[in-house]
């Protein structure tokens, strides 16, 4: 069998080493697709979400009938591979909650040598390389506590910006995809509505009523950016101080590409930028000297790179990097005046057409 959301009828070697594994001594008498039984002229249904085949298996005593069910990419939030493994474990995991439901047998992988049962692991695991070095974050406390930059502060700030901009040159055509990258940055829960439902009741400066007009306001962008999918490109998804990690010099080293690395470039450039107001609020007097350059020089290396247009889409995504900075669930110890101005930023954000990056300066005056 090959691998993949596309894959035909099942192979047949394949399909007799899994069924005599679940029905001992059973032997494969027949393999067909698995139709659906309404007409055309009840109901009509063009889309599914899986292409299941009926599977007849001769255990001696006569034939039972399982089905083999392979996950199909589609825009309702499968388009990607660990989009299709989360719904067959879901499915394997569920299926035995429901009364009168049919049983999930197993639950596995297909592999260029065949099948590979998961039906008895537990959680998945995922190995990656070592990045040697200190995360950037490391570098922003210590330009906060002490106030000031060297030049190699400033190189590494410009070979962020930089590298990012040579990253989003990658356009991507691919509507399906961007679709899901603007809902996902707001009904994910890892995004804007995500993010709004862990603050607790009583938060200083975050309001149910703050929080419910930010969203709104965040859903109203939803539709503006869904017409442009031309944005789409190449994105890190992540990109903060605690996600980067510098060797020497300006070398250095990313952790935790998310949301399929395909998004608007707003995503990262805010995911980033907001970092030197943010670590600046918890010290104000770091940003004269010493955060405030940095902010300006990220966005005036990015800008001259990559042009002005990402200005025109920063606005949801500074008020979900906002929200995430703001929540007390990440960051206890932010004050409230801290959230008050973080909030306050993404609240005229997202209220002017285009973002522009000298309104951070008006904080901290």
């Amino acid at each position: 069998m090959t691998p993949g959301p596309d894959a035909g009828a099942p192979d047949a070697e394949a399909l007799r080493r899994l069924a005599s594994a679940l029905v001992p001594g059973g032997r494969v008498v027949g393999c067909e697709p698995l139709r659906s039984t309404v007409s055309d002229d009840v109901v009509r249904k063009e889309a599914g979400y899986g292409r299941p085949w009926r599977v007849a298996v001769d255990d001696g005593q006569g034939v039972r009938t399982l089905v083999f069910r392979t996950a199909s990419a589609d825009e309702f939030g499968h388009d990607r591979r660990a989009d299709r493994a989360a719904n067959q474990l879901l499915a394997f995991d569920t299926f035995g909650l429901v009364p009168r439901h049919v049983s999930a047998l197993d639950v596995g992988a297909i592999t260029p040598r065949g099948l590979v049962s998961l039906r008895d692991a537990g959680e998945l695991y995922l190995v990656t390389s070592y990045a040697e070095g200190q995360l950037y974050a490391a570098d922003l406390q210590r330009i906060a506590r002490e106030g000031a930059i060297a030049a190699l502060d400033l190189e590494r700030c410009e070979a962020l910006a930089r590298w990012l901009s040579a990253l989003h040159r990658e356009r991507i055509a691919d509507e399906v995809a961007w679709r899901r990258a603007v809902r996902d940055l707001l009904g994910h829960g890892e995004g804007i509505f995500g993010i709004a439902d862990a603050y607790p009741p009583g938060v200083p400066a975050a309001s149910p009523r703050r929080l419910a007009r930010i969203e709104r306001r965040c859903l109203a962008w939803r539709w503006r950016l869904k017409a442009q999918p031309e944005r789409l490109c190449r994105t890190h998804g992540d990109f903060h101080p605690f996600n980067i990690v510098f060797s020497a010099g300006a070398e250095f080293t990313l952790l935790d590409a998310s949301r399929g690395c395909a998004g608007d470039a707003a995503d990262d450039v805010t995911a980033l930028a907001v970092n030197y107001a943010f670590f600046a609020l918890q010290a104000p007097a770091a940003w004269a000297a010493a955060l405030g350059p940095l902010w300006r020089r990220f966005w005036e290396v990015y800008l001259a790179a990559a042009g002005r247009e990402v200005l025109r889409s920063v606005a949801p995504y500074l008020a979900w990097r906002a929200l995430v900075l703001g929540c007390p669930k990440f960051y206890p110890d932010l004050p409230e005046a801290g959230r008050d101005a973080l909030l306050g930023l993404a609240e005229r954000a997202l209220a002017a057409e285009a973002f522009d990056p000298a309104w951070a300066e008006e904080l901290f005056r």
